[in-house]
């Protein structure tokens, strides 16, 4: 069976709006849909790629009018009047958002280490604005209802024949669980105790060396993120100048390395949060990986 990748998709849609628009958003339902269900007016259609090792599948993204002109409202932090139509700044707005959340979602995927679809990469193809009346009858389009700050908005995916074996809950209806509910699910299902945590480690150890070990916890530890590193002869190093490029080995949808006192602990995604950047974790700790 193939892995599924659904989950990832629902939580990078809403990780992406919290951290680019900045507003609360949740992913009420996501279901087959049909033409018919894309109003009348302009929409925005995204045409985007991703490839992993064995896979390459197209996805068509179509933002109706109202979804679209608040995607680039929020985007520039509510000033001045929502839009009436669409343009091509808010085209611009939504390629950007769209390919935010393709760059978090093949960082997500990578970071599963699945066996049977690894190394993504997502890239936007095409965006155009379009009737929606004339658009053609597309198989596989999937009607995902959003709620942003309490407004109820719709966008729709259209995904190829490729990609279906690997959206096993959003093709057979399922209900996907967001981040939070899996954690909770989890915990639950592992019992009071999760090995692995500091409460687990406490409960392995006497009550005199549980004292001495909660002393540490005041220690400060630096905490770092990096982007990526490259080796360089010294001859190469002097010669560099202001305005020099260099370019590291890290690919842009690799996860960055996240360090405690300069030892790697475990990978993460970068986000934005609050005008401010921030680092998303994806494991931390020993990674599994089958070769």
């Amino acid at each position: 069976m193939a892995s599924d990748i659904s989950s990832i998709i629902q939580n990078e849609l809403i990780n992406t709006f919290e951290s680019l628009l900045s507003l609360e958003s949740t992913v009420d339902d996501i279901g087959l849909s049909s033409k018919d269900d894309i109003s009348d007016e302009q929409c925005v259609k995204v045409t985007a790629e991703l490839k992993s090792k064995d896979l390459q599948s197209t996805w068509h993204f179509f933002l109706p009018t109202l979804i679209a002109t608040k995607f680039e409202y929020y985007m520039l932090g509510e000033i001045g009047d929502l839009k009436a139509s669409l343009d091509d700044e808010i085209v611009d707005a939504t390629k950007e958002i769209i390919s935010t959340i393709g760059g978090s979602l093949s960082t997500s995927i990578d970071a599963q280490a699945f066996d049977d679809i690894s190394k993504v990469q997502f890239s936007i193809q095409d965006a155009t604005i379009v009737q929606g009346s004339k658009l053609e009858n597309y198989d596989n389009l999937f009607k995902i209802n959003l709620t942003f700050n309490g407004e109820q908005l719709n966008l729709f995916i259209q995904f190829d024949e490729p990609i279906l074996e690997f959206l096993g809950k959003i093709v057979s209806g399922e209900n996907i669980l967001t981040e939070e509910e899996e954690a909770e699910a989890e915990a639950e299902s592992s019992g009071p105790v999760a090995i692995g945590t500091a409460s687990s480690i406490l409960s392995l150890l006497g009550e005199e060396s549980t004292e001495n070990l909660k002393l540490l916890f005041g220690v400060n530890l630096r905490f770092s993120v990096r982007l990526g590193v490259k080796t360089f002869l010294l001859k190469d190093i002097v010669n560099w100048d202001v305005g020099q490029i260099i370019e590291l080995e890290q690919m842009v949808n690799e996860p960055l390395d996240i360090l405690v006192n300069g030892m790697k602990v475990g990978e993460g995604e970068a986000v934005i949060v609050e005008g401010r950047f921030g680092v998303k974790i994806k494991y931390i700790g020993e990674k599994k990986i089958e070769i």
